[in-house]
């Protein structure tokens, strides 16, 4: 299943010589065909990808973006997100599964404090991988899991929904409260009281994992709590929404892909037309070709635009290793993302659409899953809310609000309240 010499070759360069794209492609192209090859059948059986993510695990994929220098592959973020649309093109699941890890793996790049790598880059170095549990199926937008400590040690309790990939992942990181302070956790997915569900029921990208994880008194060790940034690092997380909703767009732009490569296959097996007598070849048809045309135009219009927010993630992240990033260049980044949301998702969904004018009802047959290309594209559309975006983008121009301002505000708020509790308890003691 896997290119043995490339992976031989690639291992064994001189690790002060970052491999050049093709090296990395060449790496996993041979994984993201098998992955293809099966795609169509899984849909139809809804079988969760595992010996695909095994096959990935193995051939070091999920350390792509590590440094060389703690064993990774070094690949810029314009090579990654190269990477993962070639993924989202085999199978548009696959990719949107590892979102998780790749956005908290960027945060542990990014981490002020060297020994926050010293401890997770190893164990993504020899195979490990991360799920997110964050969001919540309450009655409003907040978070109700806990920690909390009993006897001296820290206990986590709470379910979560939108779990995607933590059924494929090894650790799990989830928001929590401590009182009335919101921190991030992470977990062993194997820890004893964690439960991994596959109740995701979307219509699309429905092998992704995203269902329930509940966590029922499960011991945590005080170095897996991460308390969340504050004051100047707050703006990073621009950066992080940048890259979280880039993982989106690349498994979408990977589904325009898919979309074109369908498209073709379609029309080079056909024999006949609609309204043409006898046998026909429908690719010599210019109606068809223009179909074809504007397919190639919508794919390529998008893999451009992903590409080009992924330019901009890797500038900032050597601003940052620089140490001359600025809000404003947080908050430009962050806007240029939800700009290209708003695009890249229309492009795409243009195109899932048009695929069915290549050809007659066959096009609409269950053996083919064309229709899987749309249904994919469309749930990992609705991550994030587009029209949310695009308000907070013409708030911006308009007003100059920075994008989740008032949450941001909040924050600090409470965070001085906090801060101020701390002090007033001090000084009574």
């Amino acid at each position: 299943m896997t290119n043995t010499a490339t992976i031989h070759h690639l291992d064994t360069k001189p690790a002060a010589v970052a491999p050049t794209y093709e090296e990395l492609a060449a790496r996993f192209r041979p994984i993201f065909a098998r992955i293809a090859e099966d795609a169509v059948r899984r849909e139809q059986e809804r079988e969760l990808p595992y010996e695909a993510v095994r096959c990935l695990r193995e051939a070091g994929f999920g350390r792509v973006r590590i440094p060389l220098k703690y064993g990774g592959f070094g690949a810029t973020i314009s090579q990654f997100f190269r990477l993962l649309v070639e993924l989202a093109e085999a199978d548009s699941n696959v990719s949107h599964l590892l979102r998780g890890h790749f956005a908290f793996l960027e945060s542990r790049i990014n981490h002020t404090d060297e020994s926050v790598r010293e401890f997770w880059f190893p164990k993504i170095v020899e195979g490990a991988l991360i799920g997110y549990a964050m969001a919540e199926l309450t009655a409003v937008t907040g978070t109700s899991a806990t920690i909390a400590q009993q006897d001296g040690k820290w206990f986590l309790n709470g379910k979560k929904y939108y779990s995607t990939g933590t059924i494929y992942a090894d650790w799990i990181v989830a928001s929590v409260v401590d009182g009335e302070e919101r921190v991030s956790v992470a977990l062993p997915a194997t820890a004893p009281g964690v439960t991994r569900i596959d109740d995701w029921d979307g219509f699309g990208q429905r092998m992704t994992g995203s269902g329930t994880t509940v966590f029922e008194q499960v011991e945590i060790q005080p170095e897996h709590i991460n308390r969340r940034l504050t004051g100047k690092d707050s703006y990073a997380q621009s950066y992080q929404k940048a890259f979280l909703q880039l993982i989106l767009l690349a498994s979408i732009a990977g589904v325009g892909r898919a979309v074109k490569r369908d498209g073709i296959a379609f029309v080079q097996r056909k024999t006949r037309a609609f309204g043409v007598l006898g046998e026909s070849s429908p690719r010599h048809d210019p109606l068809v070709q223009r179909v074809v045309g504007r397919l190639a135009s919508l794919s390529f219009a998008a893999d451009t635009i992903v590409e080009g927010i992924a330019r901009t993630l890797d500038e900032v992240h050597q601003a940052r290793l620089a140490d001359t990033a600025d809000e404003a260049l947080y908050v430009d980044t962050e806007i240029k993302a939800f700009q290209a949301q708003q695009i890249v998702i229309d492009l795409v969904l243009q195109a899932s659409t048009l695929l069915f004018e290549v050809g007659g009802a066959s096009a609409t047959s269950e053996s083919r899953r064309l229709d899987r290309h749309w249904r994919n594209a469309r749930t990992a559309a609705s991550h994030n809310p587009a029209i949310f975006r695009e308000r907070a983008i013409g708030d911006y121009y308009l007003n100059g609000t920075v994008p989740d301002a008032a949450w941001l505000a909040a924050e600090k708020e409470q965070q001085e309240a906090r801060e101020q509790a701390q002090e007033t308890s001090r000084a009574g003691q």
